[in-house]
C-alpha cells in the first residue's frame, strides 16, 4: 500500500465505508452498471467480512421467510400477517438472481463455496403454537413463493424430517412442523470476500484495510472523508461524490458524524450473541436442516432459537442459538464506549422512550447474560431432547445494533430489521440494523441506488443492465406464475441447489 502524507487528497466517485456484504454488493452493482466508476473502500480491520458478515457471526440462513416465525406475527384475533414474509421471500429471490449472474460471468467462485441447499423447517409444540403454525401455513399457501411447503402434525413424518429433534420426545406432546426444501445455507463471509477480490482486480477500485474513518464533512458538493491508517498513523482526506456507510454496528456513529438532518434522532441498542457449537461428529451427521422455533416472550427477533446445519470453511457444523446478551460495544471488535458515545442531544429522548417501552426486552437480556451452562443446555434440549453437555461448546457470535428511531406518538421506537437513511440530495446513505439484512442485500442496495442515483438508474443503459443481472427487476414474482417458475428453475440450476420436493 502506498504511504500517503497527512495532507494528501484524492477524489473518487464513491467511497464505501466497511468491507461487509452490503458494501461488496453495492460495489459490484455499481461497477457492472458503470465500469469507469472510481471507488475507494475503507475497512478498519485487516480483512473483509470480519464482523457481521463472517460465517460465525450470523445464522447463515438464506432468509426467505420459509421457517422464520418472527416474520409472520400473529394478531390479537389469531390471524397471521404474511406481508413481511412475502416481501422477504421476494427479496431473497432477487439476491439469488444476482448471485447467479455473478456465477455465470465468473465474477465469483463456484456456488458451492457460498451457498448450499438445506431444508428450512419451522417446529412448534403445544396446542396454541400448533394452531398458529397451521394458520401460518394456510396463509402462506396463498403466495406463489411458498408453493412446495409441507405441513405435518404426524410425529413419524417429523422424525423423518428431523430425527434428532424428535428422538425421545414425549409422544403425548402435540407438535407440528412445516418444511421447505428450497431453503438455503449461505456463507455470507465467503461471498463477500469473493466479491471484494473481484473488485480489487478492476481499474479505479482501491481497498484499504486498517483504515478508520474519523470525520465526514460535506463541502462544495463533495464529501470530505478523513481517514487514518491505523498501521502507520497517517491521515488523509478523500473527496467523494457519494458515500455509503455500511459498517454494521459502526454505521450509527459515522452517520452521526455526517451531521445530515435525516440522521438526527437515530439511536442504537446493541445485542450480542453466542452459539452452542456441536463437537461430536456423530451428532452433526444426524441433522440436516435449519429448524426454527418461536422466540421467548420479550426476546428480540435475532434471538429466535434455531438448530442449524451449517457449512463453514468447507466443514459441516451444527449450531444452536443464538443466546442473546448485552454489551455496550456496537461491533464485536468495538469499544465499550460505543453506546455511551452514541448518545446525543437529538436522540436521547427516542432512546429513553424506546427503553421504557421495551422493559421486557431488557429483563430478557439480563436473564440471558446470567445464564449458566446448564440453563443453555435446558434451552437446547427443548429442540434436541438427547443433547449431552460434553457434545457442545460455546462460541461467540456477532454484535447487532437494533435501530431506535424518533416517533411522534412514543418519542422513540425500537425497530427490528434494516433501515436505510439517505440525505435529501442523495449524496450519502447509511445502513442501520440487522436481520434479514445480508439475505436481502441486493434489494436493499437497488433501493438505495434508486434513491441516490435516480437519474442514472432510470437511463436505458442502467435499466437494461439491471434486467440482465436481475431478470425480475421491476416486477413481483408473487404475481407471475410463469416468471417465478422460470427464474427459480434458472437460479436453482446455476447455484446447484435442490428443487422442491
Amino acid at each position: 500500500m502506498t504511504r500517503k502524507n497527512s495532507n494528501s487528497e484524492k477524489t473518487a466517485d464513491v467511497v464505501l465505508i466497511g468491507a461487509g456484504i452490503m458494501s461488496a454488493t453495492l460495489g459490484m452493482l455499481l461497477k457492472e452498471l458503470q465500469p469507469d466508476i472510481t471507488i475507494e473502500i475503507f475497512e478498519r480491520l485487516d480483512v473483509a467480512a470480519a464482523e457481521s458478515s463472517d460465517a460465525w457471526n450470523n445464522a447463515g440462513t438464506g432468509h426467505s421467510a420459509f421457517c422464520e416465525l418472527n416474520y409472520t406475527p400473529q394478531k390479537e384475533d389469531g390471524s397471521v400477517e404474511t406481508a413481511k414474509a412475502v416481501a422477504i421471500a421476494e427479496s431473497f429471490e432477487v439476491s439469488k438472481q444476482f448471485w447467479s449472474f455473478l456465477v455465470q460471468h465468473n465474477l465469483v467462485g463456484s456456488p458451492e463455496t457460498f451457498i448450499k441447499s438445506i431444508p428450512h423447517i419451522s417446529f412448534v409444540w403445544g396446542e396454541k403454537n400448533v394452531e398458529f403454525l397451521k394458520e401460518r401455513y394456510s396463509k402462506l399457501q396463498q403466495s406463489l413463493l411458498f408453493q412446495g411447503m409441507d405441513y405435518s402434525e404426524d410425529p413419524k413424518v417429523l422424525k423423518e424430517w428431523m430425527p434428532l429433534v424428535m428422538d425421545e420426545r414425549d409422544p403425548a406432546e402435540k407438535v407440528a412442523a412445516t418444511k421447505m426444501t428450497l431453503g438455503t445455507d449461505v456463507n455470507f463471509g465467503a461471498l463477500t470476500r469473493m466479491m471484494f477480490n473481484h473488485l480489487q482486480k478492476k481499474e479505479n477500485v482501491n481497498m484499504h484495510f486498517h483504515h478508520e474513518v474519523k470525520k465526514l464533512k460535506q463541502k462544495n458538493g463533495l464529501w470530505e472523508v478523513k481517514v487514518k491508517d491505523e498501521a502507520t498513523g497517517d491521515k488523509r482526506v478523500v473527496k467523494a461524490k457519494f458515500v455509503f456507510i455500511g459498517a454494521g454496528g459502526g454505521s450509527l456513529p459515522l452517520l452521526e458524524k455526517s451531521d445530515i438532518p435525516e440522521g438526527k434522532g437515530f439511536g442504537g441498542f446493541p445485542v450480542s450473541g453466542q452459539w452452542l457449537k456441536c463437537i461430536n461428529p456423530d451428532v452433526i451427521a444426524r441433522h440436516d436442516a435449519k429448524v426454527y422455533g418461536k422466540a421467548s416472550v420479550g426476546a428480540p427477533p435475532m434471538s429466535v432459537p434455531h438448530l442449524d446445519t451449517r457449512m463453514i470453511d468447507g466443514k459441516r457444523a451444527l449450531l444452536f442459538g443464538p443466546y442473546a446478551g448485552f454489551s455496550t460495544r456496537f461491533l464485536k471488535h468495538g469499544s465499550l464506549l460505543d453506546l455511551p458515545l452514541s448518545i446525543k442531544v437529538n436522540n436521547i429522548r427516542p432512546m429513553i422512550s424506546a427503553g421504557l417501552d421495551n422493559l421486557p426486552l431488557t429483563k430478557y437480556l439480563i436473564n440471558q447474560v446470567r445464564q449458566s451452562p446448564e440453563d443453555r443446555m435446558e434451552a437446547l434440549r427443548e429442540y434436541l431432547p438427547t443433547a449431552k453437555m460434553e457434545d457442545w461448546e460455546l462460541e461467540t457470535a456477532g454484535q447487532r445494533v437494533q435501530v431506535i428511531k424518533k416517533d411522534e406518538e412514543h418519542g422513540g421506537i425500537l425497530e427490528f430489521g434494516t433501515e436505510v437513511v439517505t440525505a435529501a440530495d442523495g449524496s450519502i446513505a447509511a445502513l442501520l440494523g440487522a436481520s434479514p439484512g445480508a439475505s436481502t442485500a441486493v434489494s436493499i442496495m437497488i433501493t438505495l441506488m434508486e434513491r441516490c442515483f435516480g437519474e442514472k438508474v432510470k437511463s436505458p443503459e442502467w435499466q437494461a443492465k439491471l434486467k440482465e443481472m436481475i431478470p425480475s427487476y421491476g416486477q413481483l414474482l408473487s404475481n407471475n406464475v410463469e416468471m417465478t417458475k422460470v427464474i427459480r428453475s434458472n437460479t436453482t440450476e446455476t447455484l446447484n441447489l435442490q428443487t422442491a420436493g
